[in-house]
């Protein structure tokens, strides 16, 4: 990668084209295309804030092919967070998550069931997606930093750097090894979920997969290695990220753990009653921990599908000879034990027509992010909430597409009656608060940078 000049020189450098647009006269990337514009007092008041607020997306996915040829760090690239979309959303920092899963969905022919070598490839993608964040240090210096503490978050934000939070998705790539946690806290991870699609030896998953041999609650929750990585993790001074785990585990974890937790990207089941989402009793353990819930904007996750396309999802199922649909869970992700046994020719034809259906679904709006937002605060308090994209696997809403529609996001919440000081709470005040809570308890551990 070509080094080029500071986050704030390229804020300066920027076409006039994009000048123009950031000028509160147009403001183009502040209005949302696809429904009523902010009034013209918001779009200011929202460009004003973000000159000065740190604002923070607690999860975003590093692609494989991230700093790759299309998909460079520096430009206005394929993916949806760069520099020069962060630049243009005015978006101060992120948890680029290093996760490891084998492509159980990368196209017909992948298999689907385990096999010896999915630990190996799940740890090869680890460190792929380490390698890459160490780059993006490397080449880009006055652009990008990591933020190890909330202390270096804000200096990165002063500085006007990107600043990177790591955090870590599924412990399935760690096998059985708690020494692993040591190893990932000393390159700088921060925030471990237990949980992906599917059990794994630590956690039970709000998604077992039948593929996968799994059952629902297999574990009951945490299984002994993952009730002794709860006080490890306490020990390291990284926050625990129940996202994805199942109810059973999510209370195994506020039951042990003595710092405060976070769901890195989730949504209210009261919305969308599927099992990835949290339930009102689920926020509460959260709260009561004095921790955070980070709102995703992810689509299916805030808006229920619409009568059309579950129809087309029942006249899909009947076509491969699966049972009525029993709920949206199963409209979401498909849980017949037929699809275990079936080849993977079948089982890619019938994804692929799947999740085609689901990608018909008119997308959620920033209005469905923004009553999910507003349920989650009336629920457990403005101090207990903030926000999340999952960009880059399957975030996105109509008016926050990418990173460079950020104040967006802060335009529907002014839009709403939030003050600027809850906004920025929602924005990375409380994140960073549970953050210093979390590291205050921990034990000493050392720092292997980039």
């Amino acid at each position: 990668m070509t080094r080029t000049r500071s986050r704030k020189a390229l804020y300066i450098g920027l076409p006039l084209a994009l000048a123009a647009v950031v000028g509160a006269a147009a403001a183009g990337y502040l209005y949302w295309k696809q429904g009523p514009a902010y009034p013209r007092e918001i779009v200011e008041q929202a460009n004003a804030l973000h000159e000065h607020m740190l604002s923070f997306d607690s999860h975003v996915t590093v692609p494989l092919d991230m700093g790759t040829a299309g998909h460079e760090v520096d430009k206005n690239s394929g993916g949806q967070l760069d520099l020069v979309k962060a630049g243009q959303g005015r978006l101060s920092g992120a948890a680029l998550t290093i996760f490891g899963w084998p492509e159980l969905w990368n196209g017909p022919n992948a298999p689907h069931r385990p096999t010896p070598g999915f630990v190996d490839e799940a740890r090869h993608q680890q460190e792929v997606r380490y390698k890459i964040i160490s780059a993006m240090v490397r080449d880009f210096p006055n652009q990008i930093g990591i933020a190890y503490t909330p202390d270096d978050m804000r200096r990165l934000h002063g500085e006007g750097k990107f600043a990177i939070f790591i955090s870590m998705l599924n412990a399935y790539p760690l096998g059985n090894d708690l020494s692993q946690l040591d190893l990932w806290a000393a390159r700088g991870m921060r925030m471990f979920g237990f949980s992906y699609t599917g059990n794994n030896d630590w956690a039970d998953s709000s998604r077992p997969l039948p593929f996968f041999n799994d059952t629902a609650d297999a574990l009951g929750g945490l299984s002994p290695i993952g009730k002794q990585a709860v006080k490890r993790l306490n020990d390291l001074g990284v926050i625990i990220d129940v996202s994805q785990m199942s109810t059973l585990a999510l209370e195994d974890v506020a039951r042990l753990s003595r710092t405060p937790i976070v769901a890195s990207h989730s949504a209210p089941r009261a919305l969308v009653d599927i099992p990835r989402n949290l339930s009102d009793k689920e926020l509460k353990l959260i709260r009561d921990s004095d921790g955070v819930v980070q709102v995703v904007g992810f689509g299916t996750y805030l808006k229920p599908l619409s009568k059309p396309t579950l129809d087309k999802l029942e006249a899909l199922r009947a076509r491969f000879d699966l049972q009525p649909l029993q709920g949206l869970a199963n409209a979401l992700m498909p849980g017949d034990a037929v699809i275990a046994i079936w080849p993977e020719a079948r089982f890619g034809e019938y994804a692929g027509n799947l999740y085609g259906i689901i990608d018909e679904e008119p997308k959620a709006t920033l209005k469905d992010f923004g009553d999910a937002i507003d349920y989650v605060v009336k629920k457990i308090g403005i101090d207990h909430v903030g926000i999340s994209s999952d960009f880059n696997d399957g975030g996105g809403l109509d008016g926050w597409k990418d990173a460079s529609e950020t104040r967006n996001v802060t335009a529907e919440l002014l839009s709403r009656g939030y003050s600027e000081a809850d906004i920025a709470k929602l924005w990375g005040g409380n994140f960073l608060r549970v953050w210093a809570q979390v590291q205050k308890a921990a034990q000493p551990v050392a720092t292997l940078a980039p």
